[in-house]
């Protein structure tokens, strides 16, 4: 296939929905008869974890999330428990690594600088923490958190940035298992009020530079 990456907005959909067009997406590009994408979205309330996610890191019963209209869901990325929800960016990048660098770490530290740079675009400074994945504010509150997998160099799963989420629904569990550090948001750090869709074409935008399409 041509080197191009073709976006696919889905607006706000569940966590399930968006897995099976995923996971169809990336068996079509493990074929090579469509070329590299990437999903960006919302997801209704949602929890998630990777296979090894610590219990005592989910903070509510199962009962409790039901009540609240919260979904849980176990999932094949690495990582533990995240939330997703209304005012989060989601980006699921299907990519074929074989085609550019085999190189985990690199991928990981690409989809770092994707949200590091469209935080600056709205002259927000995000960053690295040694240790740790994801973008941070401060090295002290998270703004933006990966969780990915990669399946014979395919890549799914993605990053998800905070624009306007209601950052009191990580009270729910303990974020990616890090007790002592917070959340925060686009919004929070800019004082700014933004839409998901401006935000969208900026890490669009800057998702074609970092990964040169």
């Amino acid at each position: 296939m041509s080197r191009e990456l073709e976006i696919l907005a889905l607006g706000r959909i569940s966590y399930g929905e968006a897995m099976r067009l995923m996971e169809a997406r990336a068996d079509l590009r493990r074929k090579d008869e469509v070329p590299d994408a990437l999903f960006l979205l919302e997801h209704e309330p949602v929890l998630t974890h990777g296979r090894r996610a610590e219990s005592a890191n989910l903070l509510l019963s199962k009962e409790a999330l039901a009540a609240r209209g919260v979904e849980l869901h176990e999932t094949t990325r690495g990582g533990d428990y995240t939330y997703h929800g209304p005012g989060q960016l989601v980006a699921y990048p299907v990519l074929d690594l074989a085609k550019r660098r085999k190189d985990v770490r690199r991928y990981v530290c690409d989809l770092e600088e994707v949200m590091i740079r469209s935080c600056a675009r709205y002259d927000v400074v995000a960053g690295r923490v040694d240790g740790l994945i994801g973008a941070w504010i401060d090295g002290r509150r998270k703004i933006g958190a990966i969780g990915v997998r990669l399946s014979r160099w395919i890549t799914t799963h993605g990053f998800a940035l905070n624009i306007s989420t209601d950052l009191s629904d990580f009270g729910m569990i303990v974020p990616c298992g890090i007790s002592d550090r917070g959340v925060t948001s686009l919004e929070r750090e800019s004082g700014r009020v933004l839409s998901i869709e401006a935000v969208s074409d900026v890490v669009e935008q800057e998702f074609r530079g970092v990964f040169a399409y």
